[in-house]
């Protein structure tokens, strides 16, 4: 198929602003609603599940409605310095060694969320140590409603035109304003999809259903795989960083190298949670 014939097959991008709103000289973007609206969002539902108290193990929630919204401070630093650190030491070393001021140019784009991830994980210890929480409960229950947030962030990229997938004549591609003439696949829509909609919608059945929320580390070790392999699957239709591009041997990329240990830690905590939850319920010694 010739490079016109694939542009007459695409979908037309929609060509939002990213700019949402102005304020006078403030300009509101798309990409901060996004993460306002993720935290909220997950800030409620979270509440909503420490209200069941039925969903926990003896009835007890790891803990109390006010401490969860003091934790709220701690995950926005944990998420926005963690992504950004992620984000400059995995895909953009060079430049951060070149000029270590750019760590703060946050403005200027550059997030990752496996940054963001050990970022959130390391907020998450400290929250629960300094305030005698079960971390792998707040593990958990933080991991239960990240799907929000991941969803909203999808979406935003989609807006900005950024984070595009590879050259693709799939009926649904699209040629997006900084991607060239020809069309690609929209994998930020498959990100929000499998990453957002999916995991949310998995981990509300088995929370719900078969109760992971009893067996502290089952339902944040689940989230954990679920990601690694969204993430996997939707790096073979994104397109890789420009400064980056394809790794040992033309085909991986940076998505699929941070997601793969992902994946096998997931695996882990997911066997040793059950294991762990069937010692306490044959109260056999740890």
């Amino acid at each position: 198929m010739q490079p016109d014939q694939i542009v007459e097959a695409s979908l037309s991008y929609p060509n939002i602003d990213p700019i949402a709103f102005s304020l006078g000289p403030l300009a509101v973007h798309w990409y901060g609603i996004a993460y306002v609206a993720g935290i909220l969002i997950g800030w409620l539902y979270a509440r909503y599940l420490l209200k069941q108290t039925q969903l926990w193990r003896g009835a007890t929630p790891p803990l109390t409605q006010n401490k969860l919204d003091d934790f709220i401070t701690w995950s926005v630093l944990g998420i926005i310095i963690g992504g950004r650190l992620g984000y400059m030491l995995f895909y953009d070393l060079p430049q951060l060694t070149a000029d270590p001021l750019l760590i703060f140019r946050i403005w200027d784009g550059g997030m990752s969320f496996h940054g963001g991830l050990l970022g959130m994980i390391t907020v998450m210890i400290l929250f629960s140590h300094r305030n005698r929480i079960s971390t792998w409960s707040l593990f958990d229950l933080i991991a239960t409603v990240t799907p929000v947030g991941l969803f909203f962030g999808r979406i935003a990229n989609f807006i900005n035109g950024e984070l595009w997938g590879r050259v693709s004549d799939v009926p649904w591609a699209m040629v997006f304003p900084t991607g060239g003439p020809l069309p690609r696949h929209p994998s930020q829509l498959y990100e929000a999809g499998l990453e957002g909609l999916f995991s949310l919608l998995v981990l509300f059945m088995l929370v719900r259903f078969l109760g992971t929320l009893k067996k502290p580390g089952l339902t944040s070790s689940v989230f954990i795989c679920l990601y690694a392999l969204s993430r996997i699957f939707v790096e073979f239709f994104r397109q890789p960083d420009i400064q980056l591009g394809y790794l040992y041997g033309g085909w991986l990329t940076m998505g699929m190298i941070l997601s793969l240990p992902m994946l096998a830690v997931g695996l882990w905590g997911v066997w040793f949670a059950i294991n762990r939850a069937r010692r306490y319920e044959t109260g056999t010694p740890a």
